[in-house]
């Protein structure tokens, strides 16, 4: 069996970088921007089900409908990669100007590539979607601003390895 360890500190890591994307289609990424800091990562599929009961069984029914998809993470505040490198950047502007919240309050469609390290083959969970779910906090225990960050996946996840 091969686990996947993502030691901090190691060469065997998580990555993410995320890209403006020109429609949901779009899953490549020319210069991403990689998302310093993270502290966890959950990557979500869920699949909805349909229940219902019929008279001539005492068990439900049950089908697999559509899925939806999202990333969750908490990250240590960066100031450049949260507000972006041009404050009030508009909507076109590119993922490192928008920054996190640009994109969140922009409602920019964006890809990610969700790299994941092995020391023999690395594998990748790309997709398109929103940027959500921010709410950066700090109190005196904590001396640095940590945000949740959700990223709702629109569509299917692609996964690839190296």
């Amino acid at each position: 069996m091969a686990y996947i360890n993502p030691a901090p500190g190691t060469a065997n890591q998580v990555t993410l970088s995320l890209e403006v994307a020109s429609n949901e289609n779009d899953i490549t990424q020319a210069s991403g921007l990689s998302i310093p800091a993270l502290q966890d990562m959950t990557i979500n599929a869920a699949n909805d089900v349909f229940t219902w009961s019929q008279l001539d069984s005492t068990a439900k029914k049950q089908v697999a409908t559509t899925s939806t998809n999202s990333i969750s993470m908490n990250v240590v505040v960066d100031q450049a990669t949260f507000f972006g490198t041009v404050l009030a950047a508009a909507v076109t502007g590119t993922m490192a100007e928008q920054g996190l919240f640009g994109c969140s309050r922009n409602k920019t469609l964006i890809n990610f590539i969700i790299r994941v390290e092995n020391s023999t083959v690395d594998t990748f969970i790309k997709g398109t979607g929103y940027i959500t779910g921010l709410a950066p906090t700090v109190t005196a225990d904590a001396p640095v601003w940590v945000s949740p960050v959700t990223i709702t996946v629109t569509g299917e996840y692609t996964v690839a390895a190296t």
